[in-house]
């Protein structure tokens, strides 16, 4: 068992969290492949496997061959990807293996941080990182085969020197830096950041000197980014940062502000995070009281950081653009927990009680998300993947496809594509929902298939034929991915 001054390279304790993450990610891609197949439960990730495809084996940064182009809103994950073609172990293996690493180093990192802040928290048992390892959210976010883990990982890293009241101002800006290429809201990081550096420090000097470092850092990984995106598209911007509010903003702003409230605190609640809720509560009261500041800019980015999702994208897909910040949150509330609990005051009893209420929310959480994983990899593989296939048996390969969602179709067919959703085509994003004027496009880029569900363009499939339409049996879905004959 581990000894009470173990560090983070306690190999017992790493490779612990290490299988338990594992074990994880195995229970989800079985639950998945009983249920239909395994797959991956997002149409994105095979945009950034086309990419990562292209990069590998042809040099070239493009989701069509050549024609480069900003659509991956990840290089860093998608440069990640990459390795996996030169390897053979493509797209499958390799991508699952760099979920379960990033599931792996996050509830390493989430473990070693709290014994570095609770020293009364000396637990042969790891519970601060089993949690992590198998809360269902991240666990869903391993097996995605997008960057979402990794953008967790890299934040956590950021809130976790903040908490320690870590002098590293280069490190935090080079991590704010690296956090960009692996999702532009990394930027995002500097606030709490430079906050923290000027409460912090006791010198206007020091605190010129802190916030030197952390901009030097920042600054020295994002001109490249920059540079890289102004390259590529002529936008300092990935095309899907300003696709994606361009397709949902009109129609979320329209709703209640307490609709889109409880659309983004269910994921919070609908996990075992309730088990720790009275901890983050504890925490969040200690830290705002004692005046740790790091830990304040930590809370005040969490609620910036879903504020601005919030009034921006609607929280589909389990919440998945909040899901980097779950990590933290849940390591809060841990916090929380773990001190109150190995207080010398506290009954051993409530302790046991709350590791067995905890126990059972993890076991039962991974339960249902590994179920709803395994209907999302469904959706897609007889959604998307299916349709694919058969526009590759059916339709000419040079024949132009408009398109809405272009993953699953870009990877396994060579057809030119029109993206509706203006992932590599933002020509339409500033008219992304007029169907009128998306027709207009359609016609003058000489598409001759339109490939779509039929709820997503009324207008546009109204009264034509569909040549194909996906199977959902078993499953029953909303709507079937249809291929119509345009011209």
């Amino acid at each position: 068992m581990p000894k009470s001054t173990a560090s983070f390279w306690n190999p017992d304790r790493r490779l612990l969290l290490a299988l338990a993450s594992l074990a994880g990610v195995a229970f989800f891609l079985t639950f998945s492949a009983l249920t239909y197949r395994i797959g991956f439960p997002l149409d994105d990730t095979w945009i950034h496997l086309t990419y990562a495809r292209n990069f590998a084996l042809h040099g070239e940064w493009s989701f069509r061959l050549g024609h480069g182009s900003a659509g991956s809103t990840s290089p860093l994950w998608t440069g990640l990807l990459a390795i996996g073609f030169l390897l053979r172990l493509a797209p499958y293996f390799w991508t699952f293996f760099l979920g379960w690493a990033a599931l792996s180093l996050t509830a390493i990192r989430a473990e070693d941080t709290a014994r570095r802040l609770i020293p009364s928290y000396r637990s042969s048992l790891p519970w601060v990182g089993l949690f992590i390892a198998l809360a269902w959210h991240l666990t869903w976010s391993a097996v995605s085969g997008m960057e979402t883990l990794l953008h967790g990982l890299l934040i956590l890293n950021v809130m976790g020197i903040l908490l320690e009241r870590s002098p590293r101002y280069l490190t935090l800006g080079l991590l704010a830096g690296l956090s960009i290429w692996v999702r532009p809201d990394g930027l995002t990081l500097l606030g709490p950041i430079l906050f923290t550096a000027f409460l912090q420090e006791p010198t206007w000097r020091a605190r010129g000197n802190a916030w030197l470092k952390v901009l030097l850092g920042f600054g020295g990984i994002f001109v490249f980014y920059l540079l890289f995106n102004l390259a590529l598209s002529g936008t300092p911007m990935p095309n899907t940062y300003y696709a994606k509010q361009a397709e949902y903003a009109s129609a979320w702003l329209s709703l209640p502000l307490s609709v889109r409230l409880t659309e983004y605190l269910l994921p919070m609640l609908a996990s075992p995070f309730l088990a720790v809720l009275p901890g983050f509560f504890l925490w969040a009261y200690r830290t705002i009281r004692e005046r740790h500041w790091g830990g304040v800019a930590g809370l005040l980015w969490f609620l910036g950081y879903v504020g601005i999702y919030l009034v921006r994208l609607p929280a589909y897909q389990h919440g998945r653009y909040i899901l980097p910040a779950f990590p933290s949150l849940y390591l809060w509330g841990l916090l929380g927990m773990a001190a109150y609990l190995t207080s010398p005051r506290v009954n051993q009893r409530l302790s046991f009680l709350w590791q067995a209420l905890t126990v059972i929310l993890v076991i039962a959480f991974q339960w249902v998300g590994a179920a709803q994983n395994a209907r999302d990899v469904a959706f897609i593989e007889t959604q998307m993947v299916q349709t694919a296939h058969w526009i590759n048996q059916n339709l000419p390969a040079e024949a132009t496809l408009a398109v809405h969602d272009i993953g699953a179709i870009g990877y396994f067919t060579p057809n030119p594509l029109v993206d509706l959703a203006g992932l590599i085509t933002p020509d339409v994003i500033p008219f992304i929902r007029d169907e009128r004027r998306l027709a207009e496009y359609i016609n003058a880029s000489g598409a001759e298939y339109l490939v779509t569900f039929s709820e997503w363009y009324p207008r546009l499939v109204e009264g034509r034929t569909a040549l194909f339409q996906a199977a959902s049996a078993p499953f029953q879905f909303d709507d079937e991915m249809r291929v119509y004959r345009w011209r």
